[in-house]
């Protein structure tokens, strides 16, 4: 995927906050070990840091909602960065995004902090983050 469709996805699918520019998915895909999984409809985008996997942002066109696909973006992504040798991953997810934190919890994701005020809306108060963490072998 280009770094223009990625931006288009990543608008789509977080049109009430700031989304990312084609410049700035070009930025990260040139860094190591970056991890991008994904198609046209859905993607994820992580890195990996030694022992450790950080998922940077999932996104699904609002059309191709509810069919599964972030689910198996996920899983795709996790298996990549296990290969890569990450034991354990992580990520920050808006405390009112209740279907991304179905998601996490579904896919095994655990709380262990949490961020008050950390992501701005365009039009609304700030909103937490959660910080969730998932073992990828066993500890």
């Amino acid at each position: 995927m280009t770094p223009e469709a990625l931006a288009y996805i990543h608008a789509l699918a977080f049109s009430s906050t700031r989304a990312w520019s084609a410049a700035e998915f070009r930025d990260l895909l040139d860094q190591r070990g970056m991890i991008l999984t994904g198609d046209d409809r859905a993607f994820a985008l992580l890195r990996v840091t030694l022992d450790e996997a950080e998922v940077l942002t999932i996104a699904t066109a609002p059309e191709h909602r509810r069919k599964g696909l972030a689910r198996a973006v996920l899983a795709q992504a996790e298996t990549a960065v296990q290969a890569l040798g990450a034991a354990v991953i992580f990520l920050e997810v808006a405390e009112d995004n209740d279907a991304a934190r179905a998601l996490y919890a579904q896919a095994g994701y655990a709380q262990i902090g949490r961020r008050p005020g950390y992501y701005l809306p365009k039009d609304a108060a700030p909103v937490a983050a959660l910080v969730l963490r998932k073992a990828l072998v066993a500890q």
